[in-house]
C-alpha cells in the first residue's frame, strides 16, 4: 500500500466515509449506534462540524478513501467550548498499518492550532485495544472506564475514557 495523504475532507468523500461507518456500526463495537446512518445524514454531520468550525480529515491512498478522523464538541454546555471529542475509523483491510496514528497526530495538531484545550477520547468497547494503543501512543491517559453501559450484539459493552492536553492545557486560561 502506498502511503496515506491526511488532508481536510470535502463533501465528496462522504460516500466513502458512510461505508467506512456503516461497517463500523454493523460489525464493530466502536461506535455504540445500531443503525447506520445514510448518506444525507453523514452530509449533515459533517456540515454541521464544518460550520462549527472543527477539523475533518480524510486518508486516501490513490484517491481512495480509506479512512477519516474529526474532532467535535466533547458536550454542548459553554463551559466545554475548549475541550473536544475525537472520533477515528478505517476501512477494515488498513487497520494496523499506522493511517489511525497518522490521522489522530494530524487531528490533534489541528486542534491545538485552533486553540482547543483538551481532547477526550471515548473509545466503546474496553477490549478496543488498537484505538486504546493508538490513543496511548499519541499521548492519551486513562481516566476511567465506563463499566457495562451499551449493549450491543447481545452483549454488554464498556467505554474507556481517555484524555489528552493541548497546547498548554490547563495551565492557562485562554484570552478568548
Amino acid at each position: 500500500m502506498s502511503a496515506a495523504e491526511i488532508r481536510p475532507a470535502i463533501e465528496a468523500d462522504l460516500p466513502a466515509i458512510t461505508e467506512i461507518y456503516e461497517h463500523a456500526v454493523r460489525y464493530g463495537t466502536a461506535t455504540f449506534e445500531l443503525i447506520p446512518p445514510d448518506l444525507a445524514e453523514m452530509t449533515r454531520r459533517f456540515k454541521a462540524l464544518m460550520d462549527g468550525g472543527f477539523p475533518y480529515f480524510a486518508a486516501s491512498v490513490e484517491g481512495d478513501v480509506i479512512g477519516y478522523a474529526y474532532a467535535g464538541p466533547y458536550r454542548p454546555r459553554p463551559a466545554y467550548r475548549f475541550t473536544v471529542e475525537n472520533s477515528v475509523y478505517l476501512k477494515p483491510s488498513t487497520h494496523r498499518r499506522g493511517i489511525g496514528l497518522q490521522l489522530l497526530q494530524r487531528l490533534i495538531a489541528e486542534c491545538e492550532a485552533r486553540g482547543y484545550r483538551q481532547m477526550i477520547a471515548v473509545i466503546g468497547d474496553s477490549a478496543n485495544a488498537g484505538s486504546i494503543g493508538v490513543h496511548t501512543k499519541c499521548g492519551f491517559q486513562m481516566i476511567g472506564t465506563h463499566r457495562h453501559v451499551g449493549l450491543k450484539f447481545g452483549r454488554w459493552l464498556d467505554t474507556v475514557m481517555m484524555q489528552r492536553a493541548l497546547g498548554e492545557g490547563g495551565s492557562t486560561v485562554p484570552t478568548s
